[in-house]
């Protein structure tokens, strides 16, 4: 039997009941002590321990020690994990639990989460957390209590301990490999296996909703030869693909959406939907870091390799905005029922144009231009890619090849495919946060703020 204690946490002052504060419910297994307590392990946070009978536990340092899934940067777990006990903290209000959190869309999220009206916690999953993302969450605890926590998303105890008193759950964490660069089970692993790992740990843990980032890619294309223009979500449209980040990604929306109606430990039901993106842009892109500076490195002129396609990109912005209605809509008793086990094409205002033409769009002004000399025709590129894919898998024993391009990336590149969000707009109430004019001029100052740390590395080299 795990005994219960109540925890008060204040802080924005020093003295008790000052400033903001909030309770949470600590189950631990302990040993006999004293009520009463008081630790204050944190200047300025102080905690005030209440039980009705005495009770001993421990109280250690701001880090999960012996355990892979380390806690970060809160004031809720200065309680520690021990060899005898064990904490689980839960607290009154909604909580959300955002996988991928220092991703770049993870990261939006948080930002737009921490603005939400009655939410009493933020916890940010990811593998690691880098210096400048650590400063940057540390700032929004003006504004809600964040916890970082850093673990993997295929550690079962990790996700079971992340997963305790949430209210919601945002699963973005994933890999993201269309050229097929890392090991395929790497990849099969975290994008499914982890989704299900997780979807475990929040029925065993209660949590009542699941919304997972999925992509356009579980969709299609499945051909170049295809045309889908404004597509909905009626048309049940499925990759055929055996690659394994499109094929990962879909066997792991069909999971999600399959454990609608789940039954939760507490007697609930767990609720899910899943959000399919196109083709995500702005400010930290890493396909777009790509394509710049690989643009850099000649002369400032844009690989050409898909001007035939037609695509509608979307603004990261915009994307994560979408998570944020689609939480509340699972929240909302009347909107909950029509969103339940859906999922929802997300895009926005942005113009319908080939990736080429799009990369120009954004970067002409920092004197980028497109490549004029004539490109291999798709159906040749297309065979192409076969040959290099037979060549890569016969070197497979003895060396590891990475073809340059792929059939699947040739039709990704090479395909009119674009999606309406009449039913997110329906269901959810969703409007782009970000005009194309605001979203074209974020992702163009980002540009040019790489091209002007281009130029300082050359200034340092010739020195």
């Amino acid at each position: 039997m795990r005994d219960i204690l109540k925890v008060t946490t204040h802080w924005g002052r020093r003295e008790p009941g000052k400033g903001m504060s909030k309770e949470y419910v600590v189950r631990v297994q302990g040993e006999e002590a004293e009520p009463e307590t008081r630790v204050d392990k944190t200047p300025g946070l102080p905690w005030e321990i209440r039980r009705p009978e005495p009770r001993l536990f421990q109280v250690a340092s701001n880090s999960l020690t012996g355990s892979p899934c380390n806690l970060i940067c809160s004031p809720v777990f200065s309680f520690l994990e021990s060899a005898s006990w064990q904490p689980y903290l839960t607290m009154a209000g909604w909580s959300c639990l955002v996988t991928g959190a220092g991703g770049f869309l993870g990261q939006r999220i948080v930002r737009l989460l921490a603005e939400e009206k009655e939410l009493q916690e933020i916890r940010a999953l990811d593998k690691v957390f880098r210096p400048e993302q650590r400063e940057e969450f540390s700032k929004l605890q003006s504004k809600t209590n964040l916890m970082m926590v850093e673990g993997d998303i295929l550690d079962e105890q990790c996700l079971k301990r992340a997963c305790q008193g949430i209210s919601v759950v945002i699963h973005t964490a994933s890999v993201i490999d269309v050229m097929n660069v890392l090991h395929r089970e790497t990849i099969m692993n975290v994008n499914l296996k982890g989704t299900q790992l997780l979807l475990e740990a929040c029925a065993q843990a209660s949590v009542p909703i699941f919304i997972y980032t999925s992509t356009i890619e579980v969709a299609g294309p499945n051909s170049y030869r295809e045309i889908i223009q404004n597509g909905h979500e009626e048309e049940h449209l499925e990759s055929r693909w055996s690659a394994p980040y499109p094929y990962s990604k879909k066997l792991a929306e069909k999971a999600v959406l399959a454990a609608n109606g789940w039954a939760l430990k507490n007697g609930g039901t767990l609720h899910t939907c899943a959000l399919r993106p196109m083709y995500i842009y702005g400010e930290g892109s890493a396909f777009l870091y790509d394509c710049i500076y690989k643009a850099l490195r000649n002369d400032g002129v844009l690989t050409h390799q898909s001007k035939f396609s037609i695509a509608n990109p979307v603004y990261v912005g915009n994307v994560a905005w979408a998570h944020i209605l689609a939480l509340r809509a699972l929240r909302d008793p009347k909107k909950a029922p029509s969103v339940q086990g859906q999922f929802y094409y997300i895009s926005d205002d942005t113009p319908h144009q080939s990736y080429d033409d799009f990369n120009y769009t954004l970067s002409k002004e920092w004197g980028f231009s497109l490549d004029s000399r004539m490109s291999l025709p798709i159906c040749l590129k297309y065979w192409l890619a076969f040959l290099l894919e037979i060549v890569s898998f016969l070197l497979r024993p003895i060396y590891k090849y990475p073809p340059p391009f792929n059939r699947h990336t040739v039709t990704l590149l090479n395909s009119v495919f674009t999606f309406s969000y009449k039913k997110a707009q329906r269901d959810l109430g969703y409007k782009p946060l970000f005009s194309w004019e605001e979203a074209k001029q974020k992702t163009m100052e980002w540009i040019g703020s790489l091209v002007k740390q281009h130029k300082e590395t050359l200034k340092t080299k010739t020195h």
